[in-house]
């Protein structure tokens, strides 16, 4: 209890100097924290492999790792690439909504804040000029093969896996449909040692692994490895082809279908209309107003903008550095840009917390939700019985809540009125910054 109370101390200080949201703040605090005294990183791990887990962004955080062991650099720093220039160049903020309804389950919302569906690090590879490979292979045993020669070769490898058989995820096998991007960054006799959330890195045995790496059914044991760190393309062209790549998906169309609707400012428009809507079967007062389905959905609005498919505030705070540090390179205008995005982060961020707080009336939920990510974040795999213990009981508080129903249908339909009304102003934020970007394009 004494570390939790310290490590709140230290978020609402961070959150009173920066004006940051709280998961924002306690991100940065829990990345910035220094390794446990005495923490020596472990032999295998491939040369140059020095930096592990993210300040905001983890698929960015990623790519800057791989780029950093390559010895690339920043020209116009000198210094290794930031996790914020990455997640512009990776397609920055993007949005999709959508909702998927299956028989005798709640309705499931899925929000994603950022570019999407383009795989981040091959994009950001793709747009500095990078040459890699990206391979795959039906079956685990050449998988593991190529795995092994890579690493011994000296190259990390970008491997798409299941997060759910990630052990110190603490959480239960699922079917395997998400793309989860993790690093190898070692190997020490048959334990890999993966890059993914936290300062460590998480030793995982050769055969756990390749089972979370055949359970991307989709992505089945694809790796990704840079064969020549060499830059081919200016910097600010990367930028602009960036920019204009995130314009074009907020302002659509991104996969030429049917499912546009629930794409960049549509989708943000839908959603408000949806939140609005007490009489259709796609409002969220018959979708979403029940007591059961409201936590489900409510609670899953949190997850999306501020930890899952995201970046805290949705993506726009750290694509709003990203502006400010591209910026002086091409456009003095992108920083005006970058304004507008950051104020929309503080809306999506309010509504996210909106959202939080009409669910903390299950009393110790947020505790053990905060405690889980503090252990994930602070000690990996090292505490993976606790956070699976954690993930437990946070399940079994969520199903008290619902059950309990202390909103009442006047009271959800006031929250919907309130959520619409917050993406409706992230809405126009954001469509006043793609303005600005897409002017400078015509200058």
């Amino acid at each position: 209890m004494t570390e939790r109370r310290k490590l709140k101390q230290r978020v609402r200080a961070r959150m009173a100097a920066t004006g940051e949201s709280w998961t924002t703040a306690r991100r940065q605090v829990l990345a910035a924290a220094p390794p446990p005294t005495g923490t020596v990183l472990p032999p295998g791990l491939v040369p140059g492999y020095r930096t592990f887990g993210a300040r905001q962004h983890r698929e960015s955080a990623l790519a800057a790792h791989v780029l950093d062991a390559h010895g690339v650099r920043a020209p116009h720093t000198g210094q290794p690439y930031t996790e914020a220039m990455l997640a512009g160049l990776g397609g920055g903020i993007g949005f999709m909504y959508a909702v998927f309804e299956y028989r005798d389950v709640p309705p499931l919302l899925t929000v994603v804040a950022q570019h999407h569906p383009e795989p981040w690090v091959p994009a950001v590879l793709d747009r500095l000029g990078i040459a890699y490979a990206d391979e795959r292979s039906g079956r685990p045993g050449p998988a593991v093969a190529r795995l092994r020669d890579h690493l011994g070769d000296g190259q990390p490898v970008v491997a798409t896996v299941d997060r759910s058989r990630l052990p110190w995820h603490g959480l239960d096998p699922g079917p395997g449909a998400d793309p989860y991007p993790v690093v190898v960054a070692g190997l020490d006799g048959d334990v890999l040692l993966v890059d993914d959330e936290g300062p460590r890195p998480h030793p995982l045995p050769v055969e756990a692994f390749t089972a979370a790496w055949s359970a991307h059914r989709k992505g089945r044991h694809r790796s990704v490895t840079v064969t020549d760190p060499h830059q081919r393309t200016e910097l600010p062209d990367a930028i602009r082809a960036a920019v204009a790549t995130t314009v074009a998906h907020l302002t659509g169309p991104v996969l030429g279908n049917s499912f546009d609707a629930n794409f960049g400012f549509r989708g943000m428009a839908k959603l408000a209309e949806q939140l609005r809507d007490a009489r259709t079967r796609t409002g969220w007062a018959r979708r979403f107003g029940a007591p059961v389905p409201f936590f489900h959905g409510v609670r899953r609005l949190y997850e999306c903008l501020e930890l899952e498919y995201t970046a805290p505030g949705a993506t726009r705070p750290v694509y709003a550095d990203f502006l400010d540090e591209a910026a002086p390179l091409v456009d003095p205008r992108y920083a005006e840009a970058a304004a507008l995005v950051r104020r929309s982060g503080e809306n999506w961020s309010r509504l996210a917390a909106l959202a939080l707080e009409t669910v903390q009336g299950l009393g110790a939920y947020t505790e053990l939700a905060e405690e889980r990510m503090r252990l994930v974040f602070t000690r990996g795999r090292d505490a993976e019985a606790e956070i699976r213990e954690l993930t437990g009981r946070l399940a079994v508080l969520g199903a008290e809540y619902a059950a309990s129903d202390g909103l009442g249908d006047a009271g959800r339909a006031d929250l919907f009125a309130a959520l619409a009304d917050l993406v409706g102003s992230c809405l126009d934020l954001e469509r006043d910054a793609v303005g600005v970007l897409a002017a400078t394009s015509r200058s």
